[in-house]
């Protein structure tokens, strides 16, 4: 009798490019709410997407050219123009947008849906498997943000039905972004994935380019100069960063990755804005980092004592 060779072989470690390229990822997308905490004080929410986006194509049109990066295949076209109006558009409006009508705990609860709805979706269209540590994982990082956000509601802030309306919004977009984005890595690299998305979602915003103009021309050079930062870095940068990465892994644990970005607002707002957090704040911060912890962790590989054969 032999041993089956699967019972010695170790369980597939994560590539550690792909796990610091999500680590860029949410610590740049963590500090896209501080920056558009200034900006959006002078811009509006369709003005807002659209400069970024614009700012965001710029820097990666340049990047393919230095790199001659080429055109996607064709049979990457469908998922870029999808993922590139529901993620770079339209989720970028209905955030900018979303956050001026509820106050932000209720806005981090709703949106934070999004990577529960990412696991729905990328097991049901994608096969993702859900393991165990990942579900669990979730859910740790779920009351994380439940936390968080409770701890941020009632600070004077409001809820609206169109509010709640346009997170949830944003929170489908999202996770429909990031489950249409996935196919397309089989085909097109990172880079072109990312570029001619960001190009699409522009093209998507551009009926807010008069008031971009008008914005521009009243808004101080902080909350621009703010608006230019989010179009090179969370937005160019950190977008190719998640697309790398995810190329890597699946929709679902990249979704849960994302859980991160709450306890790390809380902390920059702390560092930056000197937003000294309350306990719950804290705690909730602490959960949501432990979840991804959980989600991301792999069961060790069993390994099977081999019978030996009789004669």
């Amino acid at each position: 009798m032999t041993t089956p060779a699967h019972a010695h072989a170790p369980a597939r470690r994560p590539d550690p490019r792909a796990a610091a390229a999500a680590t860029v990822t949410v610590v740049l997308w963590a500090s896209a709410f501080v920056s558009i905490r200034s900006a959006g004080a002078a811009y509006s929410p369709g003005a807002l997407a659209l400069g970024r986006l614009l700012a965001g194509a710029v820097t990666l049109g340049a990047i393919c050219l230095i790199r001659r990066a080429g055109w996607p295949p064709r049979a990457a076209w469908r998922g870029i123009f999808v993922s590139g109006v529901l993620w770079f558009g339209v989720y970028m409006v209905a955030l900018n947008w979303g956050e001026q009508q509820v106050d932000a705990g209720t806005a981090a609860l709703i949106v934070n849906i999004g990577p529960i709805l990412i696991a729905l979706l990328g097991s049901r269209l994608l096969g993702d498997a859900m393991p165990p540590r990942l579900l669990a994982g979730m859910a740790v990082s779920f009351a994380g943000a439940i936390a968080v956000g409770l701890s941020m509601s009632g600070e004077g802030g409001s809820s609206s039905v169109l509010g709640v309306g346009l997170c949830l919004l944003a929170a489908v977009t999202y996770a429909a972004g990031v489950v249409t984005q996935k196919p397309v890595l089989g085909v097109a690299s990172p880079l072109q994935a990312t570029t001619f998305g960001c190009l699409i979602g522009a093209v998507a915003c551009l009926p807010f380019a008069g008031q971009l103009v008008r914005d521009a021309a009243d808004a101080p050079v902080s909350a621009t100069l703010n608006m230019l930062y989010l179009g090179v870095f969370p937005t160019a940068l950190a977008f190719t960063t998640w697309a790398y990465a995810l190329a890597r892994t699946t929709a679902s644990r990249m979704g849960a990755t994302t859980y991160a970005v709450p306890a790390l607002v809380v902390m920059m707002s702390w560092l930056f804005l000197g937003e000294v957090p309350g306990v719950l704040t804290l705690a909730g911060g602490v959960l949501c980092l432990a979840g991804v912890a959980v989600s991301r962790s792999r069961p060790r590989a069993a390994v099977v004592d081999p019978v030996p054969e009789r004669g």
